[in-house]
């Protein structure tokens, strides 16, 4: 009897798949119990785990993925706007280390530029802001750590434009300042450094320039790209000119964004207050954000039932690059999730329903800035190494899931899928299995009846007591996945003196060694003067009237050349001759 075709989508609720099987839902949920699923009738599962389930029950379907609209945001982000696109206020985000004075350039920038304006000041805290400077609004983001920051560059929502790097002028450049760059640099954005506490006993500004230079940041002033401003955010010196900086930089960048499009943007804080419900908020990419719109976040949706500014004032819409606080979602959407306006609450519903994942007994940690970078840089083809970590105890797992993801870089990166503490048990090797990933326990054990079923779904578990060691097997895998470097080594050059014959795949040439030795079977590039007309390969090699293996400097040959497409020789152009070596690369050279 034929197998059966099932189609389905990406994921598929408990209650439906049940019904497609033919089997009892109890049956179904008992079956994902087993494998260290617990779902209810109305999660949803994705197809590796029905793969799975139809293999374990030996049902006889086959499963066919469904063609299905995909409202991904991405490929928009990465195209151009429109013509119709208007400039839009920059948006800034803050970073450095941690007693260099970050909060309280902040604050500076928020209270003279904003609470002048406002009865009472501020008095809560703000995920984001705007302040008016010269006539013009400037965004600001004032969310803790590099998670806000890789956040919002996530799923190609290009919102942040400007970082702002602030330097102690009394202590100079720290690791957490190091890192913050690099982090900025990885993230293509502009950077403004601030160097604060001018103000401050010590405070040696040239100095700072000099190691801001020595890290790749070199300042303008010393023939440099960056622009450094000296400020003190206790006497608010500076700050003036480090905004006129900050729309300089805007203005080159022609910032704009389409408005009479749909409206999307990101989430930048959410959470439940009595009386409300969720209050989320977003900072708008682009469109008109207006109360009673249906907008999709992740898992959630809803219909904005209050919109309000960062001075929780009621407005009437919210335009590009402005943070505002929405009410209506169902449940509370996840930092960093993209939020897109839909036409009606069908559709928002569907949305959210087909964005629903799949849950495992191992416990995930929540989003991290590396899982956040990892959202940025998958888009630049990152090659991922999946893992399972099991260890002995809480603190454990989270050593080792820190020691693997420092690992990761532009390239190559660790993901881990699922953690947990305990031994090694089914319901890993299950995950593993359905994923591709492998297994790392540490102080932990692989039963026996486990690590044979391990062996049977082909899934690497393995165990160490001594994390170095743990590490290293990990960086051997990743080191695995790099692309190999092609190192190229010039061998020889040869000046043409003469061409003979020249067709579509074949020129046969005579000329002059100049440096180095010519073989047979050996690549050339043809310059005429400094441009490259091409590549050619060496078929043979005479020496008078005779071939040979090789002719060195100072010695006359004649060549017949192999090339793909016709290269029209002249005499006085010259071939550099050069061999090409595959090489594996290590990971510790991948910056």
């Amino acid at each position: 009897m034929a197998a059966k075709t099932i189609k389905m989508p990406d994921t598929i609720t408990v209650g439906e798949l049940a019904e497609k099987l033919e089997i009892p839902v109890t049956k179904l949920i008992s079956e994902l119990m087993k494998m260290g699923i617990f779902a209810t009738l109305n999660e949803r599962v994705d197809t590796d785990t029905v793969e799975i389930i139809i293999h374990e029950l030996n049902l006889d379907f086959i499963i066919e993925k469904e063609q299905e609209e995909k409202l991904d945001k991405t490929d928009k982000k990465l195209k151009k706007v429109s013509q119709n696109a208007t400039l839009r206020p920059p948006i800034i985000a803050v970073m450095g280390h941690v007693d260099h004075g970050k909060t309280t350039l902040l604050d500076a920038i928020r209270t003279s530029k904003v609470a002048e304006k406002e009865a009472g000041g501020i008095t809560q805290h703000l995920s984001a802001y705007q302040v008016i400077h010269n006539g013009r609004s400037v965004t600001f983001l004032d969310t803790p750590g590099h998670e806000a920051f890789s956040a919002l560059r996530a799923h190609g929502a290009q919102l942040t434009d400007i970082a702002i790097l602030v330097v102690a002028a009394d202590d100079g450049v720290k690791p957490q300042t190091k890192e913050a760059a690099e982090f900025i640099k990885k993230a293509g954005v502009k950077i403004i450094t601030a160097i604060n506490k001018i103000d401050a006993p010590g405070a040696n500004p040239n100095l700072v320039k000099q190691q801001l230079s020595e890290i790749g940041l070199m300042p303008e002033e010393w023939g440099g790209e960056v622009v450094t401003v000296e400020v003190s955010a206790k006497t608010k010196d500076g700050i003036d000119k480090l905004l006129d900086m900050v729309l300089l930089t805007a203005d080159i960048e022609e910032l704009k964004a389409d408005i009479n499009v749909p409206s999307d943007g990101v989430v930048i804080e959410s959470h439940i207050e009595k009386g409300k419900g969720p209050v989320v908020t977003v900072l708008v990419q682009s469109g008109k954000l207006r109360q009673g719109d249906y907008v999709v976040a992740g898992e959630t949706y809803g219909k904005i039932r209050t919109l309000t500014d960062y001075k929780n004032e009621t407005i009437k819409e919210a335009l590009p690059s402005t943070p505002a606080v929405i009410t209506g979602f169902k449940t509370i959407p996840h930092f960093g999730e993209e939020f897109i306006q839909t036409e009606n609450e069908k559709e928002a519903r569907r949305i959210s329903s087909k964005n629903t994942g799949v849950k495992h007994d191992a416990t995930v940690s929540s989003m991290s800035s590396s899982d956040l970078l990892g959202l940025i840089t998958k888009k630049r083809e990152l090659k991922e190494f999946p893992v399972v970590v099991k260890a002995d105890v809480q603190g454990s797992v989270k050593s080792v899931i820190d020691s693997l993801e420092s690992l990761s870089n532009d390239e190559v990166a660790i993901r881990v899928i699922a953690s947990g503490v305990g031994n090694i048990k089914e319901s890993d090797i299950r995950i593993a299995s359905a994923s591709g990933a492998k297994i790392y326990g540490f102080n932990v054990i692989v039963p026996a009846p486990i690590r044979k079923t391990a062996e049977r779904e082909n899934v690497s578990a393995k165990v160490f007591n001594i994390i170095y060691e743990l590490i290293d097997d990990a960086k051997k895998s990743l080191t695995d996945l790099l692309e190999p470097e092609v190192v190229e080594t010039k061998v020889g050059r040869l000046k043409i003196k003469g061409v003979f014959r020249t067709s579509k795949d074949m020129i046969i040439c005579g000329g002059e060694v100049i440096e180095g030795k010519i073989t047979k079977g050996i690549r050339a590039r043809i310059f005429r003067k400094k441009d490259i007309l091409g590549e050619v390969e060496v078929d043979s090699v005479q020496k008078q009237t005779q071939e040979v293996k090789e002719v060195v400097e100072g010695e006359m040959c004649g060549l017949k050349l192999a090339t793909q497409s016709k290269i029209i020789l002249e005499e006085n152009d010259e071939l550099e001759f050069f061999t090409r070596e595959i090489k594996q690369r290590k990971l510790e050279s991948v910056k």
